[in-house]
């Protein structure tokens, strides 16, 4: 895709998911910090990766970057204009065959003072949310800088059903909670049972939550 029709296309990808679904933004026990983060998501829709972009601060949203599947994503020249070229995607290989490449990616993102979004799932659901693959685990302890924050997305299962081909209108929220403190010993096992809870936890909202409508897309891109 030619660079001069990016950010015009990005702009509207996002106000479109706005207008669509909401996209509102409910900060749960953290606030919006330009540090670097590993956001962690439920996965239910297609819309979940623009959701959660449309839902963050047009500041943070120029250094947070998507983790998205290379085999949907990078299926098409247009899905991948749109996660690479507009989203600052990562597209990543799923399948096992480039483990240590995968890791080596999102690490270096992280240590550059950037941000990810990950869905640990591994796979969109029904709205229950299914136990974490591994990767979460792996990344926390390569790069134990990065706060995790846990974003729950709700609502969007039900605008977007899997198999359905049209859009349910509803509002959907973001409910980004509290990082995820670490403890020193955890094995893999307690960690990624505590961060899904973490996660759950966030599909109750707080009596007073900190909410903030979707700020406007910026085209500002960030040198790498």
């Amino acid at each position: 895709m030619i660079p001069l029709f990016q950010p015009a296309l990005r702009h509207g990808l996002l106000g479109l998911t706005r207008l669509l679904v909401g996209a509102r933004a409910s900060w749960e026990g953290s606030a919006p910090a330009d540090v670097p983060r590993i956001y962690f998501a439920n996965h239910t829709s297609h819309l979940d990766t623009l959701a959660v972009m449309a839902a963050l601060p047009a500041k943070l949203r120029v250094r947070t970057h998507p983790v998205a599947a290379l085999d949907y994503w990078g299926g098409s020249a247009l899905r991948r204009a749109v996660a690479v070229g507009c989203l600052n995607a990562l597209l990543v290989d799923r399948t096992g065959k480039a483990t240590a490449e995968v890791m080596d990616a999102m690490a270096a993102v992280l240590e550059s003072g950037q941000s990810l979004i990950l869905f640990p799932e591994g796979t969109r659901g029904d709205g229950t949310v299914a136990p974490f693959k591994s990767g979460l685990y792996h990344l926390s302890q390569r790069v134990p800088a990065a706060e995790l924050v846990p974003v729950f997305i709700e609502n969007l299962h039900r605008v977007m059903p899997k198999g359905m081909p049209l859009l349910v209108p509803l509002i959907c929220t973001m409910r980004f909670g509290a990082p995820l403190q670490g403890i020193e010993g955890e094995d893999k096992a307690a960690f990624l049972g505590r961060a899904r809870d973490a996660l759950v936890s966030l599909s109750r909202p707080t009596s007073q939550p900190n909410s903030q409508p979707a700020s406007q897309p910026s085209d500002q891109r960030t040198a790498r």
